[in-house]
């Protein structure tokens, strides 16, 4: 073998992303009181929702040091 192996550019996949919901739901009640008096009413329920999410974001850095000089090759005879 001489010389430097040969280097293949890299492979970069598609970054998969994952996000996590969390809802929190509040029902409110509504109370409607009523007298009979043998008239048809309309009774309508509202019932509110509150619906809230999260997200987390980590950030990671990298910082790389060249320290010195390239080692020597070591050196063979003819």
């Amino acid at each position: 073998m001489n010389g430097r192996p040969n280097m293949m550019a890299p492979i970069v996949y598609p970054t998969k992303c994952n996000v996590q919901h969390y809802c929190n739901k509040t029902v409110v009640p509504h109370i409607h009181p009523s007298h009979t008096q043998h008239v048809n009413h309309q009774m309508y329920e509202h019932v509110h929702y509150y619906p809230h999410t999260e997200s987390v974001v980590n950030e990671v850095s990298h910082q790389h040091f060249n320290c010195g000089p390239r080692m020597p090759r070591p050196f063979f005879g003819r």
